[in-house]
């Protein structure tokens, strides 16, 4: 495949490969990676593999680009992330790794969570010569995004030194600069009563009834403090999943259910946590024979710029000011909360909206592969 010879490929041609390739997150995703090193390495890129098996033995690997050699190579100055897994197609979608374009928009499978992202970035480093590229540029692609960011923390485990001064986390935002982003936490309660049978239900104490009255509580939660940049702008609840009783005619004797929650930026680790456990604890003390069990499983922090730094949003006004876009907040999650902990500054961006992603609706407006391309040339050829 001699890649070098098609300068002048275009996001949308290479969005088609992209798509192309399946990199659901059961999948390899080196599939991806070959491809993509076949594009960068006769550009004069290097690129590096950095292999695992996941908790199921496949084979997947994490993937850092860079268009020269480095004195330290674990200091980036611009950090371009993107993930290269998707989540399964939507039931009934019959050709997801094909790219649809109709109406302005290209439609298919990771076409907008995130691989027009990572196609507007190639296609931004064959619109240059490879001299005209800010040799501190790194392309970073991770797997296993979409099931927990776990490439990202594979990533970061195998390179301890690694710090970062600008990052670029691809993620749908309609090409606005994404600043902040919501938490994310999650958690199982277990509420347990007696069984008994349906025709006797003195004997008995329903764990379903009791969950079905403890759940409004808990929806009903809300942070004090409101953050501008986000919509809504508190840390916001959901129960998913509820699971419970054994037959038709017993009185139910457990009851489990799964809270979720996006924790604006602000909120104290932990804060959450506690603030559901009262709730809980409340509830179950005014219910005789109830008892739940409340167990923590993620509890991760958003992140924000921090006022400390007088240029923590320097790449964020560049970009807004190039875009013409004003900066936001994410309620999604995104690498960038792992990011940042390694980095000056953290940015959100890319082309799309996520409302249309994980379904098969899921698209990006031509408009925006090239705008976000042409701002991409000029970020990695140095003029913004």
């Amino acid at each position: 495949m001699k890649l070098a010879s098609q300068p002048s490929l275009t996001p949308v041609e290479i969005l088609r490969a992209l798509v192309a390739i399946p990199t659901v997150s059961s999948f390899s995703n080196l599939p991806l990676l070959d491809w993509v090193t076949a594009f960068l390495q006769p550009r004069g890129w290097s690129c590096r593999l950095l292999r695992y098996a996941d908790e199921k033995g496949v084979e997947k690997a994490n993937l850092i680009a860079r268009p020269a050699p480095v004195e330290d190579p674990d200091r980036i100055d611009l950090a371009f992330l993107c993930h290269t897994d998707t989540v399964p197609p939507a039931v009934g979608w019959r050709d997801p790794h094909t790219l649809h374009v109709a109406d302005g928009h290209a439609n298919g499978l990771g076409a907008c969570d995130v691989k027009s992202a990572l196609a507007c970035f190639l296609a931004a480093v064959a619109s240059l010569p490879h001299n005209a590229l800010h040799p501190g540029v790194a392309l970073l692609l991770t797997a296993d995004e979409e099931i927990g960011c776990k490439g990202i923390e594979r990533l970061l485990a195998a390179l301890p030194a690694l710090r970062i001064r600008r990052a670029i986390i691809s993620e749908p935002t309609s090409l606005r600069p994404a600043v902040a982003g919501k938490g994310y936490g999650l958690a199982r309660v277990v509420v347990r009563g007696r069984e008994a049978h349906s025709a006797f239900p003195r004997e008995g104490i329903s764990a379903i009834a009791a969950a079905a009255a403890l759940i409004p509580r808990i929806l009903a939660a809300s942070s004090v403090v409101a953050h501008p940049l986000f919509d809504p702008p508190t840390t916001t609840f959901n129960v998913g999943t509820i699971t419970g009783g054994t037959a038709k005619n017993i009185l139910p004797g457990e009851c489990s259910f799964l809270i979720e929650w996006r924790a604006i930026p602000n909120e104290p680790t932990g804060a959450i946590a506690a603030q559901l456990q009262q709730i809980i604890r409340q509830a179950t003390e005014k219910t005789p024979g109830i008892t739940a069990h409340f167990e923590l499983l993620r509890d991760e922090p958003g992140f924000e710029p921090t006022c400390d730094r007088a240029d923590a949003s320097s790449l964020a006004d560049h970009l807004s000011a190039a875009l013409h876009r004003e900066q936001t907040g994410i309620s999604f999650g995104s690498e960038a909360t792992r990011v940042a902990r390694i980095a000056e500054e953290v940015v959100v961006l890319g082309p799309g909206d996520m409302r249309t992603a994980h379904s098969d609706r899921e698209c990006v407006p031509l408009a925006e592969l090239d705008e976000w391309t042409q701002t991409l040339s000029a970020l990695l050829g140095g003029t913004i």
